[in-house]
């Protein structure tokens, strides 16, 4: 067995927090890819090939990394809602959400050599109703602004979201049990915060 090097190919910061959460030490290096949406891509499909680009993308630059990439969509209403563009988008976003039922869909990826793996976790989310007062108060806090659907569980966000059914940390971006799977089918053990690989 022989220690491994990780990258994150994400420059979200609570995707850094839940590595770190579980023990996993590495560097984090953002992986510059286009994400636009092809011509009618299905939301699953569009979030597992971003997440696969961002792991080979980086993976290519060393060999030896162990590099993880993910990324995460949401979805009401067979409408994608990435990041907002603003704060009139996230208010728009947020409206939208009000009160009801969406869809989070993460995608994660492992590359390792030549190997990539990838899986996707799909979330049911609920919203309480929202005031058009408390969405500009949250829209001010400056927390929507850079996450999918314009809010994130595990800030301020926490006290909008009525009730979910699945993987929480697949809400915040990265749904760990999937990762430890993966890595295990790269060769990589995971071992309560120590990672070792074995030989191809």
């Amino acid at each position: 067995m022989s220690i491994c090097r990780v990258v994150l190919a994400s420059g979200s910061p609570r995707r850094h927090q839940l590595l770190n959460l579980i023990g996993i030490e590495h560097e984090v290096n953002s992986a510059n890819i286009d994400e636009t949406p092809r011509p009618r891509e299905a939301p699953r499909r569009y979030a597992e090939r971003l997440a696969r680009e961002k792991a080979a993308t980086v993976a290519v630059r060393d060999p030896d990394l162990i590099t993880i990439g993910a990324d995460t969509v949401v979805v009401i209403n067979r409408k994608v809602l990435g990041k907002p563009t603003d704060t009139r988008d996230a208010a728009r976003m947020l409206a939208m959400l009000s009160g009801r039922e969406h869809t989070v869909i993460t995608a994660v990826a492992v590359a390792r050599g030549r190997k990539l793996r990838s899986a996707i976790e799909e979330v049911r989310v609920k919203f309480r109703r929202l005031r058009e007062d408390e969405i500009e108060a949250y829209i001010a806090t400056g927390e929507p602004m850079d996450k999918a659907g314009a809010y994130g569980i595990q800030g301020f966000g926490a006290t909008i979201v009525e009730r979910i059914e699945g993987d929480y940390f697949a809400v915040m971006g990265l749904p760990l049990v999937r990762l430890v799977g993966l890595m295990r089918d790269v060769g990589v053990r995971y071992l309560f915060g120590e990672l070792a690989t074995s030989a191809d």
